[in-house]
């Protein structure tokens, strides 16, 4: 299953995608898509260059599922309400293409990846790179995009371990594919 994980940022936001395949990660891309050069640009212009960017790493990497960044309300109110549009275009650029998105919060992440939900930047970008076999450390927003990436290939393979016990197999995938496209259809 390939995986692409977005973590939302109005001035940058990371990408990276990721294939999980019988308990094994193996690393296909990573980066980030940037509007810092068009920050004098009104907002609409610049979600709309971040849901272009996305919809572009979607063409590009052919994913079967995503997963985002939960935002969290921060001290700052207009920042929150800017990185909430940012990830609002994340997310519709995403499901106009058809992909189920999970989502996940900074503390699952880092609990997933570094088995500590206090886990700081460098820690991540570390963890990432041991669990991918990278050879050096990847950037701070596409290591966080990883993050999410392998969180949800973990997750996914908990729940489909879960159904597999209950005797479900595989269907419980297929009815949470229709349940999506259902939902999507109406």
């Amino acid at each position: 299953m390939r995986i692409l994980g977005i973590d939302p940022g109005l001035r940058t936001t990371g990408f990276g995608v990721v294939d999980a395949s019988a308990g094994a990660l193996c690393y296909v891309a990573s980066g980030t898509i940037s509007t810092v050069r068009r920050e004098k640009d009104p907002l609409p212009l610049r979600l709309k260059l971040l849901f272009e960017g996305i919809q572009e790493v979607v063409t590009r990497y052919q994913p079967e599922q995503a997963s985002v960044e939960i935002v969290f309300v921060n001290v700052n109110p207009q920042s929150t309400l800017l990185l909430g549009q940012a990830r609002g275009a994340a997310i519709s650029a995403l499901v106009s293409r058809q992909l189920p998105v999970a989502e996940y919060t900074a503390l699952q992440m880092k609990q997933a990846v570094a088995g500590w939900g206090r886990a700081d930047k460098a820690q991540i970008q570390d963890m990432v790179r041991r669990l991918l076999n990278l050879p050096g450390l990847p950037g701070t927003d596409a290591a966080d995009a990883l993050g999410l990436a392998i969180t949800h290939a973990h997750a996914h393979t908990a729940m489909q371990r879960l159904a597999d016990a209950k005797g479900l197999g595989s269907t419980a995938h297929q009815t949470q594919k229709a349940a999506y496209r259902a939902g999507r259809s109406r």
